[in-house]
């Protein structure tokens, strides 16, 4: 599973129009917006690929005037990923490369 957050910047006016197509995607979801047209937001997807092609959706969105990644995870088992929100540590996980 990929997650990452980006900024996205739509033109002057295009606030409602941007946020209307953001909704319609599958995996994104808006956190912020502020009265200058940037958009806080997260982005879920199943692999490298469908990350790629939800940015590049994104990028295509009637008034966007850009997108900028600022942040990006990889969750390789994301089923063994405990909540913190359910009271319990979260144990890092190392890997040898």
């Amino acid at each position: 599973m990929n997650i990452s957050s980006a900024i996205v910047h739509a033109g002057p006016g295009q606030l409602p129009l941007v946020q209307a197509g953001l909704a319609g995607l599958e995996g994104v979801e808006v956190h912020a917006v502020s009265p200058e047209g940037k958009l806080i937001v997260t982005i879920e997807s199943a692999d490298d690929d469908s990350n790629v092609a939800t940015y590049e959706e994104i990028g295509r969105l009637q008034g966007v005037m850009s997108t900028a990644m600022v942040y990006h995870q990889i969750e390789s088992e994301p089923d063994r990923e405990v909540s913190v929100e359910a009271g319990r540590r979260v144990e890092p996980q190392i890997k040898e490369i």
